[in-house]
This record gives C-alpha cells, structure tokens and sequence, in this order.
C-alpha cells in the first residue's frame, strides 16, 4: 500500500492511505484572516477549494493555532461529524471556537496514535529549540502498514522527542520530510526589519542559499538516511505590498537548486494541488489532482509587480491594517488602560531586559527611559510619543522626536498605527498580522532583542488567551453575518 500527499496550499495537506484520508491544517478558502477585509492570500494563488471535491474525510489534524493553519472559515463549510484532532496544549479558546462549530475536539497526548485501517498518524512535540511562542506545536508522523513514515515538521524545531525515538529503534528513520519555509523575505527596500543604522547591510540578508541551507541541511541534519524531502510554506501575500510573493517563494525553483548543489536527498517543490505519492519501493512520483486549480491569472499579475518592483524599488508607505477607529475616545480610553499593562508586561522580555542591562548610548549615559514608542494617526491626526521607564515600568509621555532622532536618543524604539494597537486590543486583527507589516522598530543585539519580537511574547495567545478568544469571536462573527446575509 502507497501513501499519497496533496499539497493544497501553504502548509495545508491532504494525506491518504488505504482508502482513507486525513486533511492538516486546512485552508481551502483563497487566503486567511479573521475577515475578509483582511485575508493573506494564499501563494501561488489558487481558486477556492470545494470542499465536495475532497471527498469524504475521516479527520482533520491542527497542529496549531496560528491563523495560516487555523481558519474558521474553512471549518464551516466541512461536515461536522468529522473528528479534529490536536495536541495537549492547544489554546481552550481555539477548541471553544471549534467546538462553537459542531466539532468534537480530541486532544491527543504527544507520540499518541491516530489509526484508520492502515492509516496511522502520531503528532510529536515541538524541539526544545522552539520560540516559546510556537512550543505547542504538534509535528505529524504519517504512515501506511509498515511502509515509509513522511514526518511533517511544521513550524518549529525538529521535534527531539521524535529524534530520540528513532535512534532508539522504537521508530523507523523517515522516508521523506516536509519542511516548513518561512523564511519570508521582503525585497532590501520594502524589509521592515531592523531600522537603526549600521545593523542590516546586504551580508546581514538572508539569502536562498541561507534559506536552503537552515530548510535542508541544518534542520534535517538528525534524519541521517532520508531520501526525500518536500518544500511547503512561505505560501502566502504580505498585506498591502506592492512587491509580490517574497522572495524564495518559489519552492519548484528552490527544489531544483537544491537537488543540483547536493546528493544527500531529492527535494521536491510541489504547487497548489500536487500530489507526492509515497511508496513502498521506487521513487516518489508527482501528479496533479483536478480540484485545485492555480489562479494563472492573478500569479502572472503578482509575478509582473515582482519584477518590476526589483527593477524600480522604492520603500512602500506602512498603511495600517485593522479597522478604522469610529469611535475614537473609547478607543483612547482602552489605549489609556492598557499602556500600564504593556509596560509591566515588556519587564520579561529580552528587549527590556537589554535596556536596562546598557548604561551608554550614542549621546551619553543613558538615564532612566530606555524605549521609545510612538503611535500614528491618533487623535487629530497626531502621533502620540511614549518613553519607557526602567525605573517604573510605565510608558511616561515624552517630547515629539523625528524618527532619525528618536534612533539617535534610544537603543530601543518602535512606531506604529494607534489603529493597529487598538485592533489588537479589539481582536479585530492579530499581533502576528500587525508585527510583519506596520510596526517599525530599531534595537540594539539580537533579533530577538527586538520590540517586535516582545511584541509576540505580550500580545501572542499564549500570554494573552482573552485576546485569542475576542478574535475568534470577531472571526465567528463574521461567519454569522455571511449565513445570514
């Protein structure tokens, strides 16, 4: 018996076996969001997957929570009777917003067996590397009897709980892996990344054989003896840009690189409805199934302002991307409420824990305000200005500073839309929606260090579950409006 894997789109697969079939992370609509107004369309583009075409399922496996992987929209349209499983550590507001559905959530302990017929799915934990945002990932391991096992290593660090199992014998060395490229790079021009002068540099910049090399051979460097490997992620449009796909997104292209530099293992680079048969002996083999199909059209358009956006760069305006603010002085008192929160909250993290750790900066000894914040668009169109204090942790207004200047007084600082800050607050949008697209920032160290990346570890759903859970809501809502509309 033969295992078969349909790449849908993004990080979304429908595997089979033995007359059976369990669909991961499913996204079948053209992008996902929380609303329509904002949805990241999936890249390559493809039409809207009809849920009939599938055919009948027997499971649906999250492996988490993140909105690429976790789309009620798709939910909704398919047949409630069937199973969701998931690991031990996902979010209750995400199995509430499930089970809202008519689902039946079925938490799976790690290394737990998922069986029908033939068919046979362990999820293992994320590696001990993992950013603590991501630690409750699952990563499935599929097989078909006692064929080859295909490990699908999403999102995280190579689960070692897997690794340790395989070395000792109690599982076999993997035939294929499905790796996760989200490398997401922006052309120079439009990177949102570190601001401050002297951090970035064309050598600082990732480039497709960085991308190869972290994807193929560090990553997969414990699964010595696999044969092939699978490129998926990376799959989708950042909001508002007029650049295209990121660059590397181009997973055909990367896998021919791949297998034209090295002999370890064949990778492959499947599009949007191909399909990787698995089997036994022999080669794996690529076809196409007929129910998905690529929006030739709207791909020939994004690869047309690729190219000429890398012909004629320029640096992109940061348009925000949560709902406009109609109700101003509520908004201002939920900003008002929160800012005492934020900077207790911004006490742990890495970035404020650097701050306080320099005594220097570029004009002298520093005193006691170590970050600058300021948000865009507030009341009369101004920008409101915040200084973070080591002293006190508390946002203390500060005098109005250009951008250059503000890098020039603090090591750490960041600029955003009010709009965005409040949307997050609302649930109207996420901070991952937010921190890639609109947030400007500048740190001293690490990437890590970043407000960026304290950001994550203030507003993320594992820090603030009531955040999660009024953006499902929002979501639900929207659901609701469109079957009765």
């Amino acid at each position: 018996m033969t295992l078969t894997m349909t790449f849908v789109g993004h990080q979304t697969w429908l595997v089979e076996g033995d007359g059976h079939r369990i669909l991961i992370d499913p996204v079948l609509g053209r992008g996902f969001g929380l609303s329509p107004d904002l949805e990241f369309r999936i890249w390559p583009p493809r039409d809207a997957v009809d849920p009939a075409a599938l055919g009948p399922l027997d499971a649906l496996v999250l492996t988490h929570e993140h909105l690429d992987h976790f789309h009620l929209p798709t939910l909704a349209r398919l047949d409630r009777t069937v199973p969701v499983f998931t690991g031990p550590l996902l979010p209750a507001a995400v199995s509430a917003a499930i089970e809202s559905l008519g689902f039946t959530v079925h938490r799976i302990d790690h290394t737990g067996l998922i069986r029908y017929g033939q068919l046979s799915m362990r999820l293992y934990p994320a590696g001990a590397r993992t950013l603590f945002w991501e630690k409750r990932v699952v990563q499935p391991v599929v097989r078909v009897g006692d064929g080859p096992a295909v490990v699908i290593g999403v999102d995280a660090d190579l689960s070692d709980v897997y690794v340790d199992e395989i070395r000792a014998g109690r599982q076999p060395m993997p035939r294929m892996a499905v790796v996760s490229n989200n490398s997401q790079i922006r052309p120079e021009s439009a990177d949102t990344g570190n601001l401050l002068p002297g951090a970035g540099g064309e050598r600082s910049r990732k480039s497709g054989l960085h991308v190869l090399n972290e994807l193929l051979l560090a990553y997969l460097r414990p699964l010595d003896g696999l044969t092939d490997v699978a490129l998926c992620g990376n799959g989708f449009l950042p909001a508002h840009s007029p650049h295209g796909p990121y660059l590397y997104a181009d997973h055909p292209a990367m896998a021919a690189l791949a297998n034209a530099s090295q002999d370890l293992f064949r990778v492959h680079g499947p599009r949007p409805g191909d399909r990787l048969t698995v089997p036994a002996e022999g080669p794996v083999t690529r076809d196409r199934v007929g129910w998905v199909t690529i929006d030739e059209e709207f791909e020939a358009e994004q690869l047309a302002a690729h190219a000429a956006y890398l012909t004629d760069p320029f640096a992109p305006p940061l348009t925000p991307i949560a709902p406009p603010i109609d109700d101003l002085p509520a908004a201002l008192t939920e900003f008002d409420a929160e800012l005492p929160r934020l900077g207790r909250d911004l006490v742990p993290t890495p970035a404020a824990q650097l701050a306080v750790s320099i005594h220097e900066y570029l004009t002298g000894p520093l005193g006691p305000h170590r970050i600058y914040l300021a948000l865009t668009d507030g009341p009369d169109g101004r920008t409101l200005h915040y200084a973070w204090n080591a002293t006190t942790a508390a946002f203390d207004p500060t005098e109005p500073l250009a951008l250059d200047e503000a890098m020039g007084v603090y090591p750490f600082g960041m600029t955003m839309p009010l709009q965005d800050l409040i949307g997050i607050l609302r649930g109207h949008v996420q901070v991952w929606d937010v921190a890639g697209t609109t947030a400007r920032f500048w740190n001293i160290g690490r990437p890590l260090d970043s407000l960026v990346y304290s950001l994550f570890a203030v507003y993320g759903e594992h820090q603030r579950p009531d955040l999660a859970a009024r953006s499902y809501t929002y979501a639900l809502g929207h659901l609701d409006a469109r079957h009765t509309g």
